[in-house]
């Protein structure tokens, strides 16, 4: 179950600060935070670190109206990620709007180009927005995606042979730039010339729509702004002009001929400029940030190259860590609550996208380069819903490709000690310069040439979270009560293992590459982790291995840490409750509470005192505020009695077998909804049974297709073959992670997950596990 999150106003009236008498104030009448009124995207902070520049902001004003820059500034993922959702509320229109108005000078420049850049898929609304998508989706198919591939992976080889033998390099000059741009304009169908001009146009697009140019500036930028749109115009005459050729632009031409009305004139001229632009310099800003971060962490680099199989959830996290865009703007079309706080209607927005992939209420540990986060792909750099970035495939496949040839052929790279600058602006950000070395002697290929071609590939699409593995080392296994085995995992070259928050577990995989989920139960910051195994002799035989084969010295693989169960450390107080091994979890969030000094209470069954793990340890650190019910004991946990009264702003949280839970759920039915979180670790009515199922229509109304789930197919296979990206992890109705929202139609609930209330709303599913009753269901998808 999701925590509730517990806000509440300062102020009045609806106003997150008290009234002041003194500084500026907010649209809506409400005072302007001292922080709010500094913040300046065009400041150093921001343009070298947009997230930690706002990390005041995700820990403490979430939503803030920025006096200076005159929009709303939103920075944490859920906020983001609502407003994405819903683009009626909040219209993209304002995306390509010049962020810095031009001056008189500058608007008589464009208009004597006749300057006319106007709607793209970028910043249009409903419903044209979706039916020119419609049109145009076809060449972002996987499959026809995969054919692009020979080439990027023959312009890569032929840059990396150019420099190899040299020992420095630029790389931002030497390939970041023009091969993702030479890929874009193979795709487009536009003839590969003029390329260093349409660098310059480039960087004049960008500071033209998201920069802050002086009024001198302003004119120059102008005049790149609109030698670049007569120059698209003049390309796209010609491709007009020209016999049928292969291209994503001339799909575009023959679209107008045929529906001019849906593919406007204009229309093919501004996504002609802009696609340009969109098409190449995402990816180049994105390879260039992946390879600063990955280069700057000589272990991870060093990792990588060991465990290519990692590449592609490596690219995924330095998207999600420093991705190439960092900012998307929208308008509120009525007033809106955001975050608890209103935006009125006409609000502009700045939604940092970059803050929001660094929200430790999504990502553990988020500001750490995690090459092994099994969720990096919920990051928001491609944006989130019917703008979703359509071309995020290829920049995927390009990056992952870059990757490949760099670590196998030049796996001593290092970064050089430098001053890295970036473009001034608000929303795209990588740095114009990469400056690497190494030594040519040690390049693999002296002693084996085969190593020059001997390449990996790897599916087009996102990675999925079960390729994602760690190898850990036992450092030691011993005995924390009858049946139940303690095992403490290492790095197996001495590195720190990541932090994890309560809640967390991981995903033990087994040699039959089936995997088990064990909660982590040690100090939270301890550098390895510390799990607890029951065996159930009832069980499917991951216990019985566990016990019998797991040894100190031994290696394991896992994934995670993953946290589908987190503590919301808001509420006044918490009534913890655990039966048997689901004391894990539970003694976790036990010792956060007490550092936190939050009211707290433990309430722990089991079959008998000798059978309960951690009893002396839980004494010892929870004693005044502990209660243990050993059956042999003839005590019994009574949670009629124990949850009667409802408590004020209290939440309990709970983890135990099935029948536990399932009483939990009946005794807590008169507290408030959303008090009652707890943990499932077993499947069972989730698992797909194909003999007893029926096939089912599924009508996706954001992207206004139709696909059919068949029998034998879940509904999130079914979305992952359509194209829609859908995150997914344990895919068995236990984590939430693939919840999807439903607009009509009877849901079969087959989920651990949500409340029998959520489920009677019939306004959700689990896409992993959940079906339709009928035959249709209709998802905002």
């Amino acid at each position: 179950m999701n925590p509730t999150t517990h806000r509440t106003a300062a102020g009045t009236g609806g106003c997150p600060l008290p009234a002041s008498n003194e500084g500026p104030i907010a649209p809506t009448g409400c005072p302007v935070s001292p922080r709010a009124a500094a913040f300046d995207p065009f400041d150093r902070p921001y343009q070298l670190d947009p997230a930690e520049a706002l990390r005041w902001s995700r820990e403490q004003e979430p939503v803030f109206y920025s006096p200076k820059l005159g929009y709303w500034v939103v920075s944490r993922y859920d906020d983001i990620k609502a407003i994405f959702r819903d683009n009626l509320t909040f219209s993209p229109s304002i995306a390509l709007e010049k962020i810095t108005p031009a001056n008189d000078e500058a608007q008589a420049v464009l208009e004597r180009y006749d300057y006319g850049m106007n709607r793209t898929l970028v910043n249009e609304d409903e419903p044209a927005h979706m039916a020119r998508r419609r049109e145009l989706l076809e060449a972002f198919s996987p499959e026809g995606l995969e054919a692009h591939a020979p080439m990027v992976r023959r312009l890569v080889r032929e840059k990396l042979d150019a420099i190899i033998h040299r020992g420095r390099a630029d790389l931002v000059a030497e390939m970041f730039w023009e091969v993702p741009l030479t890929v874009a304009l193979h795709f487009l169908g536009v003839p590969e010339e003029d390329m260093e001009q349409l660098r310059r146009f480039s960087v004049a697009h960008t500071l033209n729509t998201w920069g802050r140019p002086s009024p001198e500036q302003q004119v120059e930028v102008a005049e790149g702004v609109g030698k670049f749109w007569q120059y698209s115009g003049q390309v796209l005459k010609k491709m007009q002009d020209q016999p049928r050729g292969h291209g994503w632009m001339y799909d575009m031409i023959e679209k107008n001929r045929q529906k001019p009305d849906v593919v406007t004139d204009n229309y093919l001229h501004s996504m002609m400029m802009a696609i340009i632009v969109a098409a190449h310099e995402t990816t180049a800003l994105a390879t260039a940030n992946a390879f600063r971060q990955l280069l700057s962490r000589p272990a991870v680099w060093a990792e990588l190259c060991d465990n290519p199989e990692l590449i592609p959830a490596a690219a995924e996290e330095c998207l999600r860590h420093s991705g190439s865009v960092v900012a998307w703007r929208r308008i509120a079309t009525r007033n809106a609550s955001v975050g608890g706080v209103t935006i009125p209607e006409g609000g502009r927005i700045l939604m940092v996208t970059a803050s929001g992939n660094h929200d430790p209420g999504h990502f553990e540990n988020p500001d750490e380069l995690d090459i092994y986060r099994d969720n990096a792909v919920d990051h928001l750099t491609f944006g989130y819903g019917s703008h979703q970035c359509m071309g995020k495939n290829l920049g995927r496949m390009e990056m992952r490709i870059f990757l490949e040839e760099f670590t196998r052929r030049l796996p001593q790279l290092e970064l050089e000690e430098q001053e890295f600058t970036f473009l001034p602006n608000t929303s795209f950000r990588g740095p114009e310069a990469l400056w690497v070395r190494w030594d040519p002697a040690c390049n693999p290929e002296h002693h084996d040439p085969a190593v020059r071609s001997t390449q990996r590939d790897f599916p087009v699409g996102a990675p999925e979270a079960r390729t994602i593995v760690r190898r850990v080392k036992v450092a030691s296994a011993q005995s924390e009560a009858e049946g139940v085995l303690g095992v403490t995992l290492v790095d197996p070259v001495g590195h720190e293992l990541p932090a994890w928050s309560p809640g967390s577990h991981l995903d033990v995989v087994l040699p039959d590459g089936e995997s088990r989920k064990y909660s982590l139960c040690g100090p939270a910051d301890a550098g390895d982790w510390r799990i607890a195994v029951l065996l159930e002799e009832a069980g499917r035989g991951g216990s019985r291995w566990m016990h019998d084969a797991v040894r100190e010295g031994i290696e394991l693989r896992v994934r995670g840490p993953k946290n589908h169960f987190r503590l919301d450390e808001s509420a006044g107080r918490y009534v913890l409750i655990a039966g048997g091994i689901g004391i894990t979890p539970i003694m976790a969030m036990a010792e956060r509470l007490k550092q936190l000094g939050k009211r707290y209470e433990v309430h722990y069954a089991g079959r008998s005192r000798s059978s309960m793990a951690f009893i002396e340890r839980l004494e010892r650190d929870h004693g005044e505020v502990l209660r243990c019910y050993p059956k042999d004991e003839g005590k019994r946990l009574d949670l009629a009695a124990l949850l009667a009264e409802p408590l004020e702003d209290a939440l309990i949280y709970a983890c135990g077998p099935e029948r536990l839970l399932t009483a939990l759920d009946f005794d807590s039915a008169h507290w408030p909804e959303g008090s009652l979180h707890v943990e499932h670790f077993t499947a069972e009515g989730a698992l797909l049974d194909p003999e007893n199922e029926h096939a089912f229509e599924v009508e996706l109304a954001d992207s206004e297709l139709v696909v059919e789930v068949a029998a034998d197919r879940t509904l999130l296979q079914t979305l992952r073959a359509a194209g829609v990206d859908v995150p997914s992890d344990c895919e068995e109705g236990l984590c939430g992670s693939c919840q999807v929202t439903v607009l009509e139609g009877e849901i079969d609930h087959r989920d651990k997950v949500l409340t029998a209330a959520e489920q009677a709303g019939q306004d959700r599913l689990m896409s992993c596990c959940s079906r339709a009753r009928g035959k249709k269901l209709t998802l905002a998808l």
